[in-house]
């Protein structure tokens, strides 16, 4: 069985890029050159190590803000232990569910949280590594910096299989959880690092050693598949910590930023604020977008704005992104054709197979709709310590069924029509929110909507949509349905619309449709009609 070195591939980049600034965490005012981040990180393998006598089947935890995630991060698989990577903004009662399920020895995180955090994870035998020195000493507490300066700078010279989960798992990561408790997702080294290969073999080359990548979607999120492409070619990962955007356009300006990935909705309030007329943006080449769907109306929008700069990126938990792109040649609009090329998420990248499923597995033909199913090296080979949801959600072949329902046109270019729970049947009729929603959407007074079924007696479910208005913008609900007869069939216009003030978003942007779902369907017995 082949095996990698990891620390010895990252000390080869070092050897092209030594003194190059390698990391930017912006609040803090750290950065680092590329040699400089190597031998950080490997006192933080070392000190795991020797320190904590964490050993190959051993976990630690990460409750980090990006910028000290950033120094942890993938560079741990240097080390011979397991990753468990918490999302800040999860709940406490969501953080203790993953602690229980996963066993961590150790736990990384930021000091303002050890108050809330101590009893809990001391009660599980955990030791705790704060990045900022405590305030006042507790048993079982330590200061990262402290322990860093104790610790060898040596290589680990640790060595594993980098594609057999049986054999080494680098990372463990729940998914969103968008409609109830998340899964263990668990990685080996070729999964993290097969996107970086598929993303170097794209023409149009979107990462080389002038790339300054701002990061401001948490990095345990989509935005840190990112973070090995960029290092690997001698580009600098810059990390913020909200993705607040005066503070995001703020950094763009400041650092020169010429990449970036965000979800749709900063990009949405980037366009009604007007933020490219208060910062100098022009630094950027390119946007990435992703982790939800863009109105295309929306993305012609930003284009009239900032010009060409922005491609598609998708990709998933299981299927480390990305695995298709939507290029920024494919963004041009010139015909209709081009134009309707934008409701698409692209093709597959190279080493990336792509199947449109029927209910029965088999692949339906050029046109027809079906689940979307993906394998390559960068997808998972299932769900950790859950072999009913990994039969549930893979194929005896390897393929992760993304529950997305699409189709391939003649061209190869992947549709996606809807998630398969959220689609509306209505009088027998299927309707898929997201078409409903890119109509909505294309409105002028309309910054985000969110289309789910309700409870109809006759229909079973009806269409019902929750709007976002843009500030000072005003439009009446009859306009806005109105508005929809004139794009979509009757049978998918929403019979009904509520004005709100926000949507609730996930920690990465995604709109919550369940929790919108729950408002609707409390009272019914069944969640289907």
């Amino acid at each position: 069985m082949k095996k990698v070195d990891f620390g010895r591939l990252m000390r080869q980049a070092v050897s092209l890029f030594a003194d190059r600034e390698a990391l930017v965490n912006v609040e803090r005012n750290r950065r680092f050159t590329f040699k400089e981040l190597h031998l950080l990180t490997n006192r933080v393998c070392n000190m795991m190590q020797d320190r904590f006598g964490l050993k190959k089947g051993d976990a630690y935890a990460t409750l980090l803000e990006n910028d000290n995630n950033s120094l942890i991060s993938f560079w741990a698989a240097k080390g011979c232990s397991t990753g468990l990577w918490l999302n800040y903004r999860d709940s406490f009662d969501e953080h203790l569910y993953q602690i229980d399920y996963i066993g961590p020895k150790l736990i990384f995180m930021e000091t303002g949280l050890l108050d809330h955090y101590y009893e809990s994870l001391r009660q599980r035998k955990m030791e705790i590594v704060c990045m900022d020195k405590p305030p006042e000493k507790r048993e079982g507490v330590h200061c990262f910096w402290e322990l860093v300066e104790q610790a060898s700078d040596a290589d680990t010279g640790v060595e594993y299989e980098p594609g057999d989960a049986e054999k080494h798992i680098v990372l463990f990561r729940f998914t969103g959880g968008t409609t109830g408790r998340g899964k263990c997702a668990m990685y080996t080294l070729d999964n993290l690092m097969g996107p970086m290969y598929h993303l170097y073999s794209h023409p149009e080359n979107y990462i080389d050693g002038q790339t300054r990548f701002l990061h401001v979607t948490p990095i345990t999120h989509a935005t840190v598949c990112m973070v090995l492409p960029t290092f690997f070619r001698g580009g600098v990962n810059v990390t913020i910590n909200t993705p607040d955007l005066k503070h995001f356009c703020q950094v763009i300006q400041q650092e020169r930023i010429t990449f970036t990935f965000v979800v749709p909705t900063l990009l949405y309030r980037l366009l009604e604020m007007g933020m490219e007329k208060q910062y100098d943006l022009s630094s950027l080449q390119v946007v990435m977008y992703g982790a939800s769907p863009m109105s295309p109306a929306k993305l012609v929008e930003l284009q009239e704005k900032f010009g060409n700069i922005f491609i598609q990126g998708y990709g998933a938990t299981e299927a480390f992104p990305p695995v298709m792109i939507l290029g920024q040649k494919e963004h041009e609009i010139i015909t209709e054709e081009d134009r309707v090329r934008l409701y698409s998420a692209g093709r597959p990248l190279t080493g990336v197979e792509i199947k449109i499923a029927g209910d029965d597995g088999n692949e339906v033909k050029e046109g027809e709709s079906g689940e979307i199913w993906v394998r390559s090296p960068s997808v998972i080979g299932g769900y950790y310590k859950d072999p009913e949801q990994t039969a549930e959600g893979f194929s005896g072949d390897g393929f992760w069924k993304s529950g997305d329902i699409g189709y391939r046109d003649s061209k190869g270019y992947i549709y996606i029509v809807d998630r398969k729970k959220d689609m509306i049947i209505s009088g027998g009729f299927n309707v898929y929110a997201i078409e409903v929603e890119n109509v909505l959407n294309s409105h002028p007074a309309v910054q985000i909507s969110a289309v789910i079924s309700v409870p109809h007696g006759d229909w079973g479910e009806e269409v019902f949509a929750e709007v976002v208005l843009k500030e000072g913008a005003q439009v009446s609900v009859g306009e806005l349905i109105d508005f929809c007869k004139e794009k979509i069939a009757r049978y998918k216009v929403p019979k009904a619309v509520a004005f709100v003030q926000e949507l609730p978003l996930s920690p990465v942007g995604k709109v919550l449709r369940r929790k919108i779902r729950e408002k609707y369907w409390r009272e019914q017995e069944r969640q289907v009609h």
